[in-house]
């Protein structure tokens, strides 16, 4: 897709970059030392402990050859396109999409997902999209993972345009506008735009669209009310699902340590420890659902948040390792499950001798873990299955979970 370089400069400081700013932005990266040090270190950290200076050369060497031809998002984004291929082969046994079919070329969708991995989110979306024929989507990315000025230009290369986290009161309020002003812009331009269902991952497995998202989304035409205005917007939920989250430990780690210890002290390195382990990470099969564009029926913002919810806990494609997990939790944690319609037919599928790989290689996950994160990884993965076949619509898990002393093997 061919980015509209008319865009008025009043998002200049937010959006993706032009087609004409890529090859500057391009070279730029290539002449900063911190960028090449970062690629080196990546592709080979063993190698560049040793000897730094020769990996960095060989790097930059690498990398130029490979953008030579790069001059625009488009021929940028073909260049993405080759590593993710590489990087499905090596990390995914599966690579699966359901209800593209109800996309329709003649139209620009906001694309609202559930959030399981900070990078492979949209870029899973994104994959799906391109091999089928459809324009890629523009992201929405928090600042809070832009640290570093080169990270920055690595993503607004890659048609992500940024969230502002960080401010307060009325610059909060300012930023939050513009926001909204820019992704009604994109849609009346035919642009997709792809962004999560509220801030940060969900972490436990429960996946619920924050309605303050809802409210931002609306703000850029507020006269026409809440209903219009997300209706004009086309939106579409999508529901991501992974037999294995790379991330699994890290985010039981964190649930653990949030619940038991009451703060969970995050540093500098986290979200790219986590952004790294989600994209080199074993994933197993990976399920991209794309919904129908939801029809409102009232500016209820709650309703509206139904809506999404709805479809991304239906359409979620349910893993073995989602059963897997719900069955050791009850030997964990006997009788705080909450009461379940499971259907017969699902329980066979998911029992069957087919998934017997994964019920070894997710054993295996579950009893390395420290016995203290264990009943919390457990329920990350279990909670799709409750979300979507729990008799009660309270939320999972709101009761305290008791743990057995006897540890699952």
């Amino acid at each position: 897709m061919s980015t509209d370089t008319q865009t008025t400069d009043q998002f200049k400081d937010i959006r993706p970059y032009h087609d004409d700013e890529v090859r500057p932005v391009v070279d730029a990266l290539l002449a900063n030392p911190e960028f090449i040090r970062s690629i080196a270190g990546f592709s080979f950290p063993k190698l560049y402990r040793l000897l730094p200076g020769l990996v960095c050369w060989l790097a930059k060497r690498k990398l130029t050859a490979q953008v030579s031809n790069v001059n625009s998002v488009r021929t940028m984004q073909d260049i993405i396109a080759v590593y993710m291929d590489q990087m499905i082969e090596k990390t995914a046994s599966q690579l699966t999409h359901s209800g593209i079919e109800n996309l329709s070329r003649d139209k620009a969708y906001l694309f609202v997902s559930n959030h399981r991995d900070i990078a492979m989110d949209p870029a899973f979306v994104n994959y799906m999209l391109y091999h089928a024929g459809f324009d890629t989507v523009q992201i929405a990315i928090g600042d809070n993972l832009l640290k570093r000025p080169f990270v920055t230009d690595l993503m607004r290369l890659n048609k992500s345009f940024i969230v502002r986290r960080s401010l307060k009161g009325r610059e909060l309020l300012k930023s939050s506008k513009q926001l909204s002003e820019y992704i009604h812009h994109c849609i009346d331009n035919g642009w997709n735009v792809w962004i999560a269902q509220r801030e940060g991952r969900a972490k436990d497995g429960v996946d619920r669209t924050d309605t303050a998202l809802l409210k931002m989304l609306s703000m850029a035409r507020r006269e026409h009310g809440l209903k219009d205005s997300l209706t004009s917007l086309h939106i579409v939920p999508v529901a991501i699902s992974y037999e294995f989250d790379p991330c699994d430990t890290l985010k039981a780690d964190e649930l653990y340590q949030k619940k038991e210890l009451g703060s969970y002290q995050k540093n500098e390195q986290s979200d790219i420890h986590s952004i790294v382990t989600g994209m080199i990470g074993f994933k197993g099969h990976v399920h991209v659902a794309f919904g129908k564009e939801i029809a409102l029926d009232s500016d209820d913002v709650d309703a509206a948040a139904a809506k999404v919810d709805e479809q991304i806990i239906h359409n979620y494609l349910l893993q073995p390792t989602n059963f897997m997990a719900l069955e050791e939790l009850r030997k964990l944690a006997p009788g705080l499950i909450p009461e379940l319609e499971l259907p017969v037919q699902e329980l066979s599928t998911q029992s069957s001798a087919g998934n017997e790989e994964s019920r070894v290689k997710f054993a295996e996950r579950v009893a390395a873990v420290d016995p203290r994160i264990r009943r919390w990884l457990l329920q990350m993965y279990a909670n799709p299955v409750i979300s979507r076949y729990a008799v009660s619509s309270e939320d999972p898990f709101a009761a305290e979970i008791e743990v057995n002393d006897a540890q699952p093997e």
